[in-house]
Protein backbone atom coordinates (compact mmCIF):
# COMPACT_ATOMS: atom_id res chain seq x y z
CA UNK A 1 0.00 0.00 0.00
CA UNK A 2 1.69 3.55 -1.08
CA UNK A 3 2.09 5.78 1.60
CA UNK A 4 -1.27 8.19 0.34
CA UNK A 5 -3.80 5.12 0.83
CA UNK A 6 -2.43 4.05 4.13
CA UNK A 7 -4.51 4.71 7.05
CA UNK A 8 -3.60 7.78 9.26
CA UNK A 9 -4.27 6.46 12.68
CA UNK A 10 -5.45 10.09 13.33
CA UNK A 11 -8.86 10.63 14.93
CA UNK A 12 -10.28 14.10 14.50
CA UNK A 13 -13.18 15.28 17.26
CA UNK A 14 -15.48 17.80 16.22
CA UNK A 15 -16.57 20.56 18.72
CA UNK A 16 -19.58 22.46 17.85
CA UNK A 17 -18.56 26.25 19.49
CA UNK A 18 -17.27 25.62 22.77
CA UNK A 19 -19.48 22.29 23.66
CA UNK A 20 -18.32 18.74 22.85
CA UNK A 21 -20.59 16.66 20.38
CA UNK A 22 -18.83 13.62 21.02
CA UNK A 23 -18.56 12.15 17.59
CA UNK A 24 -15.23 11.41 16.21
CA UNK A 25 -14.24 10.55 12.54
CA UNK A 26 -11.65 8.39 11.35
CA UNK A 27 -9.67 9.93 8.51
CA UNK A 28 -10.01 7.24 5.73
CA UNK A 29 -8.18 7.16 2.07
CA UNK A 30 -10.28 8.98 -0.34
CA UNK A 31 -12.29 6.60 -2.59
CA UNK A 32 -10.62 7.91 -5.80
CA UNK A 33 -7.58 6.39 -4.55
CA UNK A 34 -9.35 3.34 -3.81
CA UNK A 35 -11.75 2.43 -5.85
CA UNK A 36 -11.97 -0.14 -8.44
CA UNK A 37 -10.57 -0.25 -12.29
CA UNK A 38 -12.67 1.28 -14.41
CA UNK A 39 -13.24 -0.04 -18.04
CA UNK A 40 -11.32 2.50 -19.46
CA UNK A 41 -8.05 1.80 -17.17
CA UNK A 42 -8.87 -2.35 -18.29
CA UNK A 43 -8.87 -0.95 -22.12
CA UNK A 44 -5.94 0.99 -21.28
CA UNK A 45 -3.70 -2.38 -20.12
CA UNK A 46 -5.20 -4.42 -23.01
CA UNK A 47 -2.33 -5.47 -24.85
CA UNK A 48 -2.07 -5.66 -28.74
CA UNK A 49 -2.58 -9.04 -28.70
CA UNK A 50 -5.93 -9.00 -26.66
CA UNK A 51 -7.16 -6.10 -28.60
CA UNK A 52 -6.32 -8.05 -31.80
CA UNK A 53 -8.53 -10.91 -30.46
CA UNK A 54 -11.65 -8.61 -29.82
CA UNK A 55 -11.22 -7.52 -33.19
CA UNK A 56 -10.89 -10.48 -34.95
CA UNK A 57 -14.36 -11.83 -32.81
CA UNK A 58 -16.14 -8.94 -34.03
CA UNK A 59 -15.02 -8.67 -37.73
CA UNK A 60 -15.98 -12.81 -37.57
CA UNK A 61 -18.80 -13.12 -35.35
CA UNK A 62 -19.81 -9.36 -34.16
CA UNK A 63 -22.87 -7.26 -35.64
CA UNK A 64 -22.29 -3.33 -35.60
CA UNK A 65 -25.69 -2.15 -35.57
CA UNK A 66 -28.62 -0.40 -32.91
CA UNK A 67 -32.04 -0.64 -31.46
CA UNK A 68 -33.21 2.44 -33.34
CA UNK A 69 -32.42 4.75 -30.82
CA UNK A 70 -28.92 3.82 -29.76
CA UNK A 71 -26.05 1.96 -31.38
CA UNK A 72 -24.80 -1.44 -29.71
CA UNK A 73 -21.97 -3.64 -30.57
CA UNK A 74 -23.14 -7.49 -30.63
CA UNK A 75 -21.12 -10.99 -30.43
CA UNK A 76 -23.35 -13.82 -30.35
CA UNK A 77 -21.62 -17.28 -30.43
CA UNK A 78 -22.62 -20.99 -28.97
CA UNK A 79 -22.30 -21.75 -25.24
CA UNK A 80 -19.07 -23.62 -25.78
CA UNK A 81 -17.41 -21.00 -26.05
CA UNK A 82 -18.34 -19.95 -22.41
CA UNK A 83 -14.57 -19.32 -21.27
CA UNK A 84 -13.77 -16.93 -24.42
CA UNK A 85 -16.87 -14.69 -23.56
CA UNK A 86 -15.72 -14.76 -19.70
CA UNK A 87 -12.11 -13.72 -21.03
CA UNK A 88 -13.79 -10.42 -22.61
CA UNK A 89 -16.19 -9.98 -19.96
CA UNK A 90 -13.00 -9.23 -17.33
CA UNK A 91 -10.59 -7.93 -20.73
CA UNK A 92 -12.96 -5.69 -22.14
CA UNK A 93 -15.28 -4.60 -19.06
CA UNK A 94 -17.32 -2.11 -20.07
CA UNK A 95 -19.64 -4.69 -22.59
CA UNK A 96 -22.33 -6.89 -20.98
CA UNK A 97 -22.55 -10.24 -20.96
CA UNK A 98 -26.12 -11.87 -21.56
CA UNK A 99 -27.02 -15.86 -21.27
CA UNK A 100 -26.79 -18.54 -21.70
CA UNK A 101 -29.70 -18.17 -23.91
CA UNK A 102 -31.82 -21.44 -25.02
CA UNK A 103 -34.37 -21.45 -27.29
CA UNK A 104 -34.63 -23.01 -30.84
CA UNK A 105 -32.55 -25.74 -30.86
CA UNK A 106 -29.54 -23.36 -29.72
CA UNK A 107 -27.55 -22.58 -26.42
CA UNK A 108 -25.42 -19.10 -26.75
CA UNK A 109 -24.15 -16.41 -25.23
CA UNK A 110 -24.71 -12.67 -25.90
CA UNK A 111 -21.71 -9.42 -25.47
CA UNK A 112 -23.17 -6.02 -25.95
CA UNK A 113 -21.39 -2.90 -26.25
CA UNK A 114 -23.61 0.18 -25.72
CA UNK A 115 -23.95 3.51 -24.24
CA UNK A 116 -20.73 5.40 -22.55
CA UNK A 117 -18.39 2.28 -23.20
CA UNK A 118 -19.09 2.09 -27.06
CA UNK A 119 -18.64 5.53 -27.68
CA UNK A 120 -15.50 6.68 -25.55
CA UNK A 121 -13.75 3.14 -25.47
CA UNK A 122 -14.75 1.17 -28.51
CA UNK A 123 -15.67 3.35 -31.36
CA UNK A 124 -11.72 4.97 -30.76
CA UNK A 125 -10.07 1.52 -30.80
CA UNK A 126 -12.04 0.37 -33.89
CA UNK A 127 -11.31 3.23 -35.82
CA UNK A 128 -7.98 2.78 -34.88
CA UNK A 129 -7.73 -0.38 -35.49
CA UNK A 130 -10.66 -2.11 -38.21
CA UNK A 131 -9.59 -0.80 -41.88
CA UNK A 132 -11.05 -1.47 -44.99
CA UNK A 133 -8.02 -3.64 -46.28
CA UNK A 134 -8.25 -5.98 -43.11
CA UNK A 135 -11.97 -6.57 -43.62
CA UNK A 136 -13.85 -4.54 -46.51
CA UNK A 137 -17.74 -5.80 -44.94
CA UNK A 138 -16.71 -5.71 -41.56
CA UNK A 139 -15.22 -1.71 -41.81
CA UNK A 140 -18.32 -1.35 -44.23
CA UNK A 141 -20.85 -2.73 -41.66
CA UNK A 142 -19.07 -0.45 -38.90
CA UNK A 143 -18.95 3.02 -41.00
CA UNK A 144 -22.50 2.24 -41.10
CA UNK A 145 -23.71 2.33 -38.02
CA UNK A 146 -21.43 5.44 -36.70
CA UNK A 147 -23.01 7.26 -39.64
CA UNK A 148 -26.84 6.31 -38.64
CA UNK A 149 -26.00 6.91 -34.90
CA UNK A 150 -23.90 10.09 -35.61
CA UNK A 151 -20.60 8.77 -33.78
CA UNK A 152 -18.35 10.41 -36.09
Amino acid sequence: MDKDTRFTGNSTVKQLGSRFTGNSTVKQPSEAKISAPTAEDAHQRASILEIGILLGLLIGEGHFGGDGRQPHITLRMHTDHETLFHWLEKTFPGGKLYGPYHHGGRSYFQWMARGAYLREELVPLLDQHLHPALDAKAHRRYQEMKLRYGLG
